[in-house]
Parts: C-alpha cells; sequence; structure tokens
C-alpha cells in the first residue's frame, strides 16, 4: 500500500485509543508538534481509518475493545509496512514482549508524559527515514539494500519490520564488532535510555528470519557477558 508522503513534522500519526481522555491529550500534543493526527476508538475503526488514509505511524493502544492492539497490528502489517509505538496500561513484562513479538517498533507504559510520546514519536519516524550510505550490502546469502529498505536471503525478500531491518543493516556495516545492547539501542534506536529487553527480543526475531538454524546462529552470534557480534567474514558493499 502507498504512503503518503510528509516531512517528519507533517507525517500522518493514527492514534488508536479507546479512552477518550488519552487520545485527546496525545492529538493535541501531536497536532502542536506539527502531525497530521487521525483517531480511532477501536481495532475496526483503526483498519478502516488506515486503509482510507494510510499513516506514517501508529500510536496504537494494547486493550481495545474486542479487536485488541496486538491484533490490530498484525492485521495492519499485513495490509503494509508502517511503524507502531504500543501503548500499555500495565508495566507488565509480558505485555511489553508481545507487543515487541508482533512488530511494535516502541511501547510506554501509561500513565506516560505526552511530550516523551511525542520524543518517541520524532525518533521512530527519523529512523524509518535513515541518511544512510545507499550501498549495497551483503553477506552469507544476505543482501540489503539501505536505499530500497530491501534484504533478501538467498534471492528471496525478507518480511522485516523496520527496526528488524535497520538492525540487520547496521550489524552488516560493522561485521566482527562487538556490541552490548546499550550500544545496539543507542546506535539503532537512537535513544540513551529505555529496556534493553527492546534489543533482546528484536535479535532473537531477526534470528528467526536470516540464520538458517535460530537454535545455533551463526550470523548473530552472542558475546556471553557482552552483547552481539555479526560474523561477518564476507561482508561485501558496493554501489547500488
Amino acid at each position: 500500500m502507498e504512503q503518503q508522503q510528509y516531512g517528519q513534522g507533517g507525517a500522518r500519526v493514527l492514534v488508536v485509543d479507546d479512552d477518550p481522555t488519552v487520545a485527546e491529550v496525545v492529538t493535541g500534543y501531536l497536532d502542536r508538534a506539527g502531525y497530521v493526527v487521525d483517531r480511532a476508538g477501536d481495532g475496526p475503526d483503526a483498519l478502516a481509518r488506515a486503509a482510507a488514509h494510510w499513516p506514517d505511524l501508529v500510536v496504537l493502544d494494547l486493550m481495545l475493545p474486542g479487536m485488541d492492539g496486538l491484533e490490530v497490528c498484525r492485521r495492519m502489517r499485513g495490509r503494509g509496512p508502517v511503524p507502531v509505538i504500543m501503548l500499555t496500561a500495565r508495566g507488565d513484562e509480558d505485555d511489553r514482549i508481545l507487543g515487541l513479538e508482533v512488530g511494535a517498533d516502541d511501547y510506554v507504559t501509561k500513565p506516560f508524559s505526552p511530550r516523551e510520546l511525542v520524543l518517541r514519536v520524532e525518533s521512530v519516524l527519523r529512523r524509518t527515514r535513515p541518511s544512510q550510505p545507499s550501498g549495497l550490502l551483503r553477506a552469507a546469502g544476505l543482501s540489503v539494500d539501505p536505499a530500497s529498505r530491501r534484504a533478501l536471503k538467498n534471492g528471496t525478500e525478507l518480511a522485516l519490520t523496520i527496526r528488524e531491518f535497520d538492525l540487520l543493516a547496521f550489524f552488516l556495516r560493522h561485521p566482527g564488532r562487538v556490541f552490548s545492547r546499550e550500544d545496539l539501542m543507542h546506535e539503532v534506536w537512537g535513544w540513551d535510555f529505555g529496556d534493553l529487553s527492546t534489543v533482546t527480543v528484536h535479535v532473537r526475531r531477526l534470528r528467526g528470519k536470516v540464520e538458517d538454524d535460530p537454535g545455533r546462529p551463526r550470523l548473530i552470534q552472542t558475546v556471553w557477558g557482552v552483547g552481539y557480534r555479526f560474523d561477518g567474514s564476507d561482508v561485501t558493499e558496493a554501489e547500488a
């Protein structure tokens, strides 16, 4: 599905929350920050609004009546790529992990600061439009094109979320180097704070898509007590 084109300040954000007070406050802050904001109060409404005007980003409450946020996220991702920030009512780790497992790019726990949410929106959108070199990266049957944001394994396109793509491209650009989870959160997510389980979940999901045997990863290796290293001894970069 074709995505609307705006500058980052005028990107279209879909806010999905059944609490009208929360939705109104979030909408107000995003509107003042220069975003074009749509609102939906439940899952079916969110899907209909997304189909009518495809958003650049979705702020999605996990606990929705009827169709929950996880199902909404799955269905939206089935229609096309879109970054998602999940809102969770509790600080429960299982909720956060579930959101990340279905491909949410970030999550914010209620109650939250609307200003912090706007900063998270800016961060996610900034990472979806990186000013990165356009050289094609190749390693071990993988091919990553930052310019078109396409990744292939043995010629078959990989269905990667925005963060998974950025993480893979980062690893391919820095083969052989060990990065801690804090390093990856700073370099890939652009955050100097946050729950490090975000990195752990994304590494696990990425392994499931690029490794021949995710249970015994060969490409994205764990360096115990330190972090992760991409074994890219045959990584090459060419002009796209």
